[in-house]
């Protein structure tokens, strides 16, 4: 019963008396990402946070299916299938890098085996025994984007991912990303920047 797809069907989404957009679709299958394209407040997080679950649509539905076609309970998805990686990281400065990395993937159902080949893979060895809150921007997003690795997840919601990263840590998560599309995985990302993976992009526009 892995999540395969994602339907997104005929949503609309207000902030407050605004409406950010109207009637959107889309379809996101295994082996596929899709890049959310448009101005700052046209509704690219919005869209994320609705097919996570935090955000009640105006009108129109998410649904999410296995491979055989069969639906998968909303609740059952979000909990169990999909990762949101925002654009703030929701990681705790008083840790340490390698106890919030711990708890993480222990909190998304990932194994403590899997926390070093993580922290490998993002180049965070160094960096395991200093507080979250002493690490630069670019060091949070890369520890933020090893919970993709060490609980692994069919989707992955991505606000901004390249965002505070160098050229170096921009190339390793395009890789990153490619290998888990490589996998079956799928890919819906809010961005400015293009993605560095083959993806087909959506504008979503203010009040369309």
């Amino acid at each position: 019963m892995r999540l395969s797809t994602l339907q997104v069907t005929d949503l609309t989404l207000s902030r407050g008396e605004r409406t950010l957009f109207r009637d959107l679709s889309l379809h996101l299958r295994a082996g596929e990402a899709v890049a959310l394209t448009g101005a700052n407040g046209a509704g690219k997080t919005s869209l994320l946070r609705a097919v996570a679950g935090f955000i009640r649509p105006d009108q129109g539905g998410v649904s999410f299916e296995d491979a055989a076609g069969d639906i998968i309970e909303p609740d059952m998805a979000r909990g169990r299938d999909l990762h949101l990686l925002g654009h703030l990281d929701g990681l705790k400065g008083h840790r340490t890098a390698r106890d919030e990395l711990a708890f993480q993937t222990r909190w998304l159902g990932g194994a403590d085996a899997d926390v070093a080949e993580a922290a490998d893979r993002l180049g965070l060895e160094p960096l395991l025994d200093l507080e979250v809150r002493r690490l630069s921007a670019g060091q949070r997003r890369r520890l933020a984007l090893a919970r993709l690795i060490a609980a692994p997840r069919s989707l992955w919601l991505l606000d901004e991912p390249l965002s505070p990263l160098d050229t170096r840590w921009r190339q390793a998560a395009g890789e990153l990303m490619q290998s888990h599309l490589d996998g079956g995985g799928m890919i819906l990302a809010a961005v400015h920047d293009p993605l560095p993976v083959s993806a087909r992009a959506i504008e979503i526009g203010s009040g369309r």
